[in-house]
């Protein structure tokens, strides 16, 4: 799907030789080239990361001022979606039985557990040092409004990850997942990101505003509903600094300084932050057996029996169904934003769902409760720095654990001129821009046309199915397409995909809202 050519990109006559010999002999120091932009091209170009292998800094790749970036957007990113998974555990938990009762407190312990243990094997010995190929696995963002649902169904989360790891360790197996992606042509993939861009981007200034209109102000005799205008203000510079940062060539900024700048700009506009830290300092509970030993500890569930497996089993299929699309995109990122001839560097679809597979059982077995994906605050601000995995993945993992141990920073980084504008200006509209860089032509935009409109009718992933049966087999867009591909890729794979993303859905009652289909079990 990328726009990559085969030439070499140190000496195209020498082909040959620079693909023998190590980035170690490649390097070269960022004052001997032109631009900041072409030392960093050039870095992407020459790295040969080893898969499965040990990768060391210096010899395979090196730290740079700019993996700061995706490591701290990651970060802030996932400290609201870990906080936020585990209160919806919580919740659904707490009413589905009688004898568990879980609040804020432990919510925060098990996201704590969360950000250490996965963060340390996942993100900087997997990611980081074995295969910086397999982007770093993180949260499952499209799921986080069906944990209330899948617990009062009656899942168990260890049952659920044990689900999910096997059903992803098979796709992973027989390489679905990048199958997937190359039957998912450029006008499908470009309408599902402008899709999730856009609806992202009104999600995060819905909530914005939202929270702007919930202020108050008693000292000053400002009642709820008349500080609305300080999410205008705050969404107004923040435009102004986007968009002067594209001027500049410099969007990999946009997370770190328009997140500073929402918390400064809301300070001054009249929101108060609680400076009390709430958050203390410590280490949580780190002994799986508390967690999962008995219904007297922890999560209050004992292990999951097969009543446990069989309430968890449609919402496993539906996760892993969600992720090609969720990779997809991440991909695709990448391919936009990194020079020529850097597919050494690009992240490998089966090794990040192999990673997220196994990062599933064993976060959760320690004790945690993410459902995991692949990392997209992560990879979207890095492809945009234009660096690799490697680095990034170390400094966001010893980032994740230090902040966890702190404990204070989480209660800065969840605030909503932090945490919205962070997830605006890092994920919602990168994925608009690149969606909308993918249209190319008439055949493009019909398929995006299609797909947008179907994902407006039912969701991004029933919609991202059914364009890519109907656009594989010349109904929309390319019409030429369906010489190019065999049977098997034309019609019985897509077909598969879209009859068992639709059963997913029905199982759960994900059509339930817009009309009104109860959920099947």
């Amino acid at each position: 799907m990328g726009n990559h050519q085969d030439i070499d990109p140190v000496n195209p006559a020498n082909a040959d030789t620079t693909e023998e010999r190590s980035y170690r002999e490649l390097h070269r120091p960022s004052r001997e080239f032109d631009t900041r932009a072409d030392y960093l091209d050039h870095e992407l170009q020459i790295m040969k990361p080893r898969r499965y292998g040990l990768n060391l800094p210096g010899r395979d790749f090196r730290f740079e001022l700019e993996d700061l970036v995706p490591a701290i957007a990651g970060t802030i990113g996932i400290i609201a979606m870990y906080s936020a998974v585990m209160m919806a555990w919580a919740a659904g938990l707490s009413d589905k039985w009688e004898h568990i009762d879980l609040g804020v407190e432990f919510a925060i312990e098990v996201a704590r557990v969360e950000m250490i243990i996965p963060a340390f094997l996942f993100c900087i010995l997997a990611s980081g040092f074995i295969n910086p190929r397999a982007n770093l696995a993180g949260n499952h963002g499209p799921m986080i409004p069906m944990i209330f649902m899948i617990a009062m169904a009656g899942a168990h989360p260890l049952a659920l990850a044990i689900l999910i790891g096997v059903f992803g360790l098979i796709l992973s197996a027989v390489k679905g997942g990048s199958r997937l992606v190359n039957l998912t042509s450029e006008g499908v993939a470009g309408g599902l990101l402008v899709f999730l861009g856009f609806t992202g981007s009104i999600s995060q200034i819905d909530s914005l505003i939202a929270w702007a209109n919930g202020l108050s102000n008693e000292a000053e005799g400002v009642a709820a509903g008349d500080m609305g205008y300080i999410a205008l203000i705050v969404l107004a510079i923040t435009v102004v600094v986007y968009a002067v940062l594209a001027k500049l060539g410099k969007r990999w900024l946009a997370i770190p300084l328009c997140a500073v700048t929402g918390f400064v700009v809301a300070m001054l506009s009249g929101a108060s932050f609680d400076l009390n830290f709430t958050t203390q300092p410590g280490l949580p509970n780190l002994n799986p057996v508390y967690w999962w030993g008995s219904t007297e500890e922890g999560w209050m569930l004992g292990l999951p029996n097969m009543q446990h497996f069989i309430a968890s089993l449609p919402f496993a299929i539906l996760a892993v169904a969600m992720w090609s699309p969720d990779f997809l995109g991440h991909r695709i990122f990448q391919e936009l934003n990194y020079p020529k001839k850097t597919e050494k560097v690009l992240m490998d679809v089966d090794d990040t769902m192999t990673m997220c597979s196994v990062r599933q059982m064993v976060g959760t077995a320690v004790g945690g409760g993410n459902i995991t994906s692949s990392w997209g605050t992560y990879m979207i601000p890095a492809a945009i720095a234009k660096r690799p995995i490697p680095g990034g993945a170390i400094l966001l993992g010893a980032l994740v654990m230090v902040i966890a141990i702190v404990g204070y920073p989480m209660d800065a980084a969840v605030w909503p001129p932090v945490m919205r504008i962070a997830l605006l200006v890092g994920v919602a509209l990168p994925l608009l821009e690149a969606g909308m860089q993918m249209i190319k032509d008439a055949k493009d935009s019909q398929s995006a046309g299609i797909c947008i409109f179907a994902a407006m009718v039912t969701n991004p992933v029933l919609a991202w199915a059914l364009t890519m049966l109907l656009d594989n087999n010349g109904l929309i867009g390319d019409k030429e397409r369906p010489k190019r591909l065999s049977k098997l890729d034309r019609l019985v794979i897509p077909t598969v995909v879209l009859i068992v993303c639709a059963a997913a859905m029905l199982a759960v009652g994900m059509l339930e809202g817009k009309f009104g289909i109860p959920a099947l079990l």
